[in-house]
């Protein structure tokens, strides 16, 4: 007997390595393998009641809730009162959320709240509420209702506005130096860089130029199943510096699969100080690698597609500050000073957060950025053909005018479809008017990389590489020059 277990002791340890160190995809970007920091948690989010041992001997805490009003099955219209019960235990706080979008929290009975109906289409909806106990149980209840709402009356449809001349494309500007740079997917070599630097090098014999920049991105952990948190990826970032570039680290405070709704990676749980020892560590070995790279924290923050922006996931007005501020200033203590923090908004848009609430303050801010995209007319998600300067400008205007008119700006990601009009030209266009027009545009990444069926890479025509490479041998744009510069701030080129 005593060999049968020690041989199945042997296959469970192979098996729970294996499960440890087998990479993972983070969405359309790659990420290095997860690292665990130890520990475990145990949650129930489909039960109304859940326990969990505490500390002490033997006791176990029990959570359970139950939905007050409104009654599964009600037809609703309105503003209608939200309520749940408390029915064993006692929660930290509720969280209140519909068809997986959080709506508001309360962390005091009773445990309430009201619901616009007005904002939700009309059919059925899951209403959930979630219960957090001192000890990290949780007790969710759900209930269906029916929004019946009356319609109003369609509005006039207006005139179509006429379609602007598209400005005439200028004479390629020289300016002050620009970093440039790119994502660059799997399309190339079949891997994705850095951890396939030869993908960075097929990329540059396509545009006849050394890269100065190449982005990468990494969420704080994997919890599939179990959550496991990502190291600071020095290899990855040293492929890079070698390579003569500077890395671009975009760092989410988020766990993958990644989902909108994920109540263990709120803001409130990064303010409250949950992650505070992973953040230290983060940090500390950013500053053992000692040299310098972009660190592009929690992006696009003013959509509703990620789970740290405010509107989604339980988080509220005004957290986004906090956080970021929370995690700079971990950052601060350990004397990371060789991370240049790069606070990268997407354009605004219809529907978005306003971007001057996010914005954390010169004190916490190296750079601002502006990720933006010409969907054209792709039928995964057309919104029409729009030149550069109509993807950008007004965004631009706004964070150079007011909101922090004394930073350099990069763009984060930018590419064009195929569809709609000549991709060759909406590039040649770019890469001149940047230099010329945007004086606050110190630095520049193509989203060389296929994404959600949408055909952004270069690749999608020789036309469009061609024209890419011809408009980047500009002397604004600089190669790779940076393998060995100090641990501190990236400072604009001069």
């Amino acid at each position: 007997m005593a060999p049968t277990r020690t041989l199945l002791k042997t296959l469970a340890l192979l098996f729970t390595l294996a499960a440890l160190f087998a990479p993972s995809a983070f969405a359309a970007e790659g990420i290095s393998p997860a690292k665990s920091l130890g520990g475990t948690k145990t949650t129930t989010t489909t039960a109304t009641t859940s326990a969990k041992p505490s500390a002490a001997a033997g006791t176990k805490e029990v959570l359970s809730i139950a939905t007050v009003k409104p009654g599964n099955g009600a037809t609703v219209s309105g503003t209608i009162a939200w309520e749940v019960a408390v029915l064993a235990g006692s929660p930290s706080k509720v969280e209140f959320i519909v068809d997986g979008s959080g709506k508001f929290s309360d962390s005091s009975a009773p445990y309430n709240g009201t619901l616009d109906t007005t904002k939700l289409s009309n059919g059925n909806h899951t209403l959930s509420a979630t219960a957090y106990g001192s000890r990290g149980v949780k007790a969710t209840t759900r209930v269906t209702v029916k929004v019946a709402n009356v319609e109003p009356e369609p509005e006039p449809t207006p005139e179509p506005e006429p379609t602007p001349e598209p400005e005439p494309t200028p004479e390629p500007g020289t300016g002050s130096p620009i970093y440039w740079g790119a994502t660059i997917g799997t399309q190339l070599t079949g891997n994705q860089a850095p951890w396939d630097m030869t993908a960075v090098a097929k990329f540059e014999e396509e545009t006849k130029k050394k890269v100065s920049l190449v982005q990468f991105f990494q969420p704080f952990a994997n919890c599939n199943p179990g959550c496991s948190f990502y190291n600071f990826p020095t290899t990855p970032l040293e492929n890079i510096r070698l390579h003569g570039s500077i890395p671009v680290l975009s760092w989410s405070s988020q766990s993958i699969p990644s989902s909108k709704s994920e109540p263990d990676f709120q803001l409130a749980d990064v303010i409250s100080g949950r992650y505070d020892a992973y953040i230290r560590e983060f940090a500390t070995k950013a500053k053992a690698w000692g040299h310098p790279f972009f660190l592009r924290f929690n992006w696009e923050m003013n959509g509703k597609w990620f789970p740290w922006d405010e509107g989604v996931n339980g988080n509220q007005p005004g957290e986004f500050v906090t956080a970021w501020r929370h995690v700079h200033d971990i950052f601060s203590e350990v004397g990371t000073t060789n991370a240049t923090w790069v606070w990268c908004p997407n354009i605004e848009w219809n529907g978005g957060t306003p971007i001057a609430s996010q914005y954390p303050g010169d004190a916490y801010v190296d750079w601002t950025g502006i990720d933006g995209y010409n969907r054209g007319t792709n039928p995964t998600n057309p919104e029409g053909w729009k030149s550069f300067s109509q993807v950008y400008r007004s965004t631009y205007n706004s964070i150079v005018g007011s909101i922090a008119p004394s930073k350099p700006m990069m763009i984060g990601e930018v590419a064009s479809s195929e569809y709609g009009g000549s991709k060759a030209a909406w590039m040649k266009d770019m890469l001149a008017r940047i230099p010329s027009e945007y004086q606050k545009i110190k630095a520049l990444l193509y989203f060389d990389k296929y994404d959600s069926n949408m055909d952004w890479p270069l690749e999608t025509s020789t036309s469009a590489t061609t024209a890419f490479a011809e408009g980047i041998q500009s002397p604004a744009y600089v190669g790779n020059t940076f393998t060995g510069p100090a641990a501190t701030k990236i400072q604009p080129l001069s």
